[in-house]
This record gives structure tokens, C-alpha cells and sequence, in this order.
């Protein structure tokens, strides 16, 4: 008789076990504003109906308008009714929610930490033993420094036996010299393994998917270098206008608001070296090298390798859209970009001499954010029949959003008798492969803090190194060099972005 078949593992489960989560309570900042109530609170909720959340775990919010606990339980409630992923579960929705605290008051305020000192001293005491802290500063960023720096002088930044953990929201400051002043004074109150910056890009499923694809496959990584890549792609589109962030927006533009802190992150990942081990400092140690390949562009180069553009009236989805100037709040001369185009190159022994393009925009005829990776023509050119296309480069597309997923295209023959070459694509679809849907990037950055595994936050040489590569073109822009020109909403963005287009290079249509 022979021996049992010993089981096999199932390789779907894999990666699936929860990792432990110590007891932490949150308090968020800003907790009735938007970010709060669309994104933290409902990725707060999911977290508990995938029984993700620690056994103990407690919600803390403050704002300045007045409301009582049940108040802000309704309030919280609702927002995650509204805006979640899923359809709540009301069990699992008044459970979350059923010890939730609000503290009101302004946030110079010194009462106000008083008050949250106690609370949280309160929850210690009903468990018996201290939970982890974590403040998350879902706020305008000139009340960073406030926050930080009361939070000190109350001494709830560190606490016996205890982790204390601080969430600082983008934009980290608004050029170099502010980043390294916010720095300054985050640093004089915590440490830096207590701060995580967040980029809620770095917590989408696809974004991951580049640091797999790139060294968990032996196929990628020989063609990754100047040898076979002719360029890269990196574009950041959307469809929608300013919407109602014209107070936000004008002041920060589409450098600010997205290539800054974003598309840089994401051509670190594209570039980065293989860390040691896939550990916090280990990985952002590989990130700021390649930011600091970066040569940033004199002041003088800057309209030679940017261009900045606003969208005029035009037609979206099929509906007529008025253009950036006619938009809410927006003033008559701004001359904020809405579309913006950068050439960079990473000037080191694997990247150099490829270019690097980074292009953003509102408005434009399609919403995608993709990196494409775009490898040299093949050498010879053989097929010269009728019916065969431009034999095109082979280009590896990694999709962000909406449609998260990889695709490779290749040329292929034709069926007949004659030699005609077409391209075609093959594809790797996240929804369809994983059957399941993608979960918020919140949800998993949230889960990271309360775990203190900052591998996909900034770190605070990266925060500054980022800021040292755009502050000449914010320079450049407000000297009124590269001044903007214009693009129809709906279309493919400025003719003029092709300017900064190195040789044959073309940009991929949105």
C-alpha cells in the first residue's frame, strides 16, 4: 500500500494570513473634512468587515466645529454609508464605531491635547494595558507644524512600552526651503521612525506590481537598461476639471499637486536597484539614489526640457466643459499650468541617456495613469510587404488606473501565405487574474502604520531630494520662463509638448 499523498499547499492562499496588528488607537485631524470622510473613514471600515483591525482598537476624531461623540459617530456613519467600497454591514459598521470620541476645539488650542491625553488615557485604562498611538494629520498643511509641535509641548509624542506614530498627508511643504523647514520642526518632536509620510499612490496594488514585475521576474530585468530601453513614459491624465478646489489648485498647480510627490515616486520604482531585502531603509535608501542621479535643470534649461499648458473650453465624455479661467474661483490672469510635461534623465551607469517623460494634465480626452517602458527598434527591418504596419518597438505598459493591469505589445505575422506583421498585445488584467477587486490604497497604508512598516512612505531625505529637482522649474515658471500656452479640453494635451521630444520619440496617446 503505498503512502498517503501528502497535501498540498494551496497557492492561492498564499500571503493571505494576517499579520498582527498591536492594539493602537487612531486620532485623525481634520476629521469631518473631506479626505476623513471620503477616503480614512471608509478605509477604516473595510479594514474591519476583512477583520484586519487589532481586537482593541479605537477611534479618536477632532475638528473645529462643535460636535458631540454621537454626533460624530452619525456623521462617521454616514460618510462610510456613502463612500465605501462596499455596502456596509451595519453590525460590523456600529461595532467599529460604537466607542468612537470627538474632541472639538481649534488646533493651537492647548485644552484641546489636554483633552485628547485624557481620552486616550481613558482607553488604556479600560483595556489594562497601553494601546500604540497613532495621530493622522488629515488637515490643511499650514497646521502641520501646529499640530507637531503641540503635540510635543503635551508630551503625546511618546509614550512608555508604547509606539506613538505620526501621519503627515501631502504636499510636504511647497518647495525645497519649506520641506526642509517642516522637516526641521517635525524632527525636533518625533523621530523619524515615528513619521510617515503619505503618498496614497504608493498604496495602489499596480504601483506594488512594478517592484514584482521587475525582480520576481527573470524576463524583465536583463532588458532593464540604457541598452535596450529607448525611453520611458510615465503620464498622470485625467478627464475631470478642478472641480471645486480652485482655492487648492491655483496655488499649487500640476507639479505640485502630482509630478512632485507621485510621478516621482513612481519613476523611482521604475529605476530604482534591487534593495538587499525589501525593508524600509533598504528600499527608500534605492529610491533617494536615483533621485539624487537626477541632475536638476538650471533655471536657464527649464523651458528646454518643460512645458506648461491650461485648458481652454472644450468637449469631454460628449459634454460641453468651460475652460480653466471660467472655472469657480479661478482668477482672470492665472497662469497656473493644468498641464504639465517634464524630460529628466537619471544619470547613472544603468539609466543614462535615456530620457524620461513625465507628463500630467486635467481635462484631457481620457482618465489613465500608466508607466510605459518603451525598448529599442529592432536592428533590421525585413518585412517591407504590402499590409504590413511600421514594425513599432515592443512596449511594456504597467496601467495604474483605471483598468490596473500590464500589457506587453509585440509584432506578429498575419495569418495568410504572405509575411505581414501587425502588433498585437498581451495582457495581464488585476481583477481578472486575482478575481477580486483592488482594495483602497488607504486601507493598506493605514494597515502599515499601525504595523510600522514605513517601506511605502517617504522618507524625509526622499521628500527633500524630490524638492530639489522641481523647485528650479517652479523658479523658471514664476520668473515667466516656458510661459503657458493652451490645449482644448477633451483633446491629446498642447501641441507643444512634443518640443521637448528627443529624435523619433512620440507621445502615447491618452
Amino acid at each position: 500500500m503505498s503512502a498517503a499523498t501528502p497535501q498540498q499547499e494551496n497557492p492561492l492562499a498564499a500571503g493571505l494570513e494576517r499579520l498582527p496588528v498591536h492594539p493602537t488607537a487612531i486620532t485623525i485631524f481634520g476629521a469631518t473634512g473631506d479626505l476623513a470622510q471620503r477616503k480614512l473613514l471608509p478605509a477604516l471600515y473595510n479594514l474591519a468587515h476583512d477583520g484586519a483591525l487589532p481586537e482593541r482598537f479605537n477611534l479618536i476624531g477632532t475638528s473645529r466645529s462643535d460636535h458631540s461623540d454621537d454626533e460624530f459617530r452619525e456623521m462617521a456613519a454616514d460618510a462610510i454609508r456613502r463612500y465605501s467600497r462596499r455596502a456596509p454591514d451595519e453590525q460590523v459598521l456600529t461595532r467599529l464605531l460604537a466607542e468612537v470620541r470627538y474632541v472639538p476645539g481649534s488646533f493651537d488650542d492647548p485644552t484641546v491635547y489636554t483633552r485628547l491625553g485624557e481620552v486616550l488615557g481613558e482607553f488604556d485604562a479600560e483595556g489594562g494595558d497601553p494601546l500604540n498611538r497613532t495621530f493622522y494629520l488629515s488637515t490643511a498643511p499650514a497646521f502641520f507644524p501646529v499640530i507637531i509641535e503641540a503635540l510635543g509641548k503635551a508630551g503625546l509624542n511618546h509614550l512608555d512600552e508604547s509606539d506613538v506614530r505620526v501621519v503627515i498627508e501631502k504636499p510636504f511643504g511647497t518647495s525645497l526651503a519649506e520641506a526642509e523647514e517642516l522637516n526641521r520642526r517635525v524632527l525636533s518632536v518625533f523621530e523619524e521612525r515615528q513619521v510617515f509620510r503619505i503618498d496614497h499612490y504608493l498604496g495602489k496594488e499596480t504601483v506594488q506590481n512594478v517592484l514584482a514585475f521587475r525582480f520576481a521576474n527573470g524576463l524583465f530585468e536583463p532588458l532593464w537598461n540604457r541598452n535596450y530601453i529607448d525611453h520611458v513614459q510615465i503620464t498622470a491624465a485625467e478627464d475631470i476639471g478642478i472641480g471645486s478646489r480652485a482655492s487648492y489648485y491655483d496655488s499649487a498647480g500640476a507639479v505640485r499637486d502630482l509630478v512632485q510627490n507621485h510621478m516621482l515616486q513612481l519613476l523611482c520604482l521604475l529605476c530604482m536597484e534591487p534593495p538587499v531585502m525589501f525593508t524600509a531603509d533598504e528600499v527608500r535608501d534605492e529610491k533617494v539614489k536615483v533621485l539624487r542621479a537626477i541632475t536638476p535643470p538650471t533655471v536657464e534649461e527649464v523651458p528646454e526640457m518643460s512645458v506648461r499648458a491650461q485648458y481652454t473650453a472644450g468637449t469631454v465624455g460628449g459634454e460641453e466643459v468651460v475652460g480653466y479661467h471660467e472655472e469657480e474661483g479661478v482668477p482672470s490672469d492665472s497662469t497656473t499650468e493644468t498641464f504639465a510635461a517634464l524630460r529628466l534623465e537619471v544619470d547613472n551607469w544603468r539609466w543614462a541617456g535615456v530620457p524620461m517623460y513625465l507628463r500630467t494634465a486635467k481635462r484631457m480626452a481620457r482618465k489613465v495613469t500608466e508607466i510605459a517602458v518603451v525598448l529599442k527598434p529592432v536592428p533590421h527591418l525585413g518585412f517591407q510587404q504590402d499590409g504590413t504596419q511600421d514594425v513599432r518597438p515592443n512596449q511594456l505598459v504597467m496601467t495604474v488606473q483605471p483598468n490596473e493591469g500590464v500589457s506587453l505589445s509585440l509584432g506578429a505575422k498575419v495569418p495568410g501565405t504572405r509575411m505581414r506583421i501587425r502588433p498585437v498585445n498581451m495582457e495581464f488584467l488585476y481583477g481578472t487574474a486575482f478575481m477580486s477587486e483592488s482594495p483602497e490604497a488607504y486601507e493598506r497604508l493605514i494597515l502599515d502604520v499601525m504595523r510600522g512598516d514605513a517601506t511605502l512612505f517617504t522618507r524625509n531625505d526622499e521628500a527633500e531630494a524630490q524638492w530639489r529637482i522641481i523647485d528650479p522649474v517652479e523658479q523658471a515658471w514664476a520668473a515667466g520662463l516656458a510661459p503657458p500656452t493652451t490645449y482644448e479640453a477633451g483633446t491629446q494635451g498642447p501641441e507643444e509638448a512634443n518640443r521637448i521630444l528627443l529624435g523619433d520619440d512620440v507621445w502615447r496617446a491618452v
